[in-house]
């Protein structure tokens, strides 16, 4: 039976991963913030949960714990909107919060077999599909974020040579995160995102790891 960790559970993309693992008879274990406490900002909560889990393994682990305004504070259209203490947050939960789950949760995935943890990062934290400009905290975090993964496989595959790390696009979910901005683009369910999400994952190989998809199973550039 695959045994599956869902942080951020409680969001869109988090509870439709969940509920599709489940009607394919995985094990799931969902963590959030307004659940159960861990948030990712808040180093000992992630470790405390961590600590929790220990003597527990997974095969997957999937983190969709993420924020495009935090404290009200809207992207930015330019960087004379650039807000020092708003980019911190981003980076707080965007990328070191990235940061901090794999090193609490990435000793938990299986070691005798293929294990993936993936972290749902954005097409617009890719520096090199970024024609628009804007948006320059959120772009950053999340493009830390991939450095941060693809750093992380490095080192996984001295720890633990089953595993990979990926950055995923789930693409623009209909979810509170995207509300105001998806009239611009095609949007997708979140169902519709897990499904694909999924179908992704399941065709990652170790050669893949450090690597970053979007939902339509696409290399993303860096």
């Amino acid at each position: 039976m695959t045994r599956a960790l869902i942080l951020g559970a409680t969001g869109g993309i988090g509870r439709a991963l969940s509920a599709r693992l489940e009607a394919q008879g995985a094990q799931v274990t969902g963590l959030s913030r307004s659940a159960d406490g861990m948030d990712l900002t808040r180093p000992g909560t992630v470790a405390e949960h961590a600590a929790r889990l220990a003597g527990q393994s997974f095969d997957l682990i999937v983190n969709t714990t993420g924020a495009l305004v935090i404290d009200g504070h809207q992207p930015e259209k330019s960087l004379d909107a650039v807000d020092a203490d708003a980019m911190a947050r981003q980076f707080a939960l965007n990328a070191t919060g990235v940061a901090l789950a794999i090193q609490a949760f990435g000793p938990l995935l299986v070691r005798d077999r293929r294990a993936v943890f993936a972290s749902l990062s954005a097409r617009v934290g890719s520096i090199g599909d970024n024609d628009l400009g804007g948006w320059i905290g959120y772009r950053a975090a999340k493009a830390a974020q991939n450095q941060i993964i693809r750093t992380a496989a490095i080192e996984y595959r001295r720890r633990n040579r089953h595993a990979i790390l990926v950055a995923l696009h789930p693409g623009t979910v209909q979810t509170p995160l995207t509300a105001k901005y998806a009239s611009r683009y095609p949007t997708i369910t979140p169902d519709r995102s897990a499904e694909a999400l999924l179908a992704v994952i399941d065709g990652l190989t170790t050669d893949d790891t450090g690597s970053f998809w979007d939902w339509k199973g696409a290399r993303v550039p860096w």
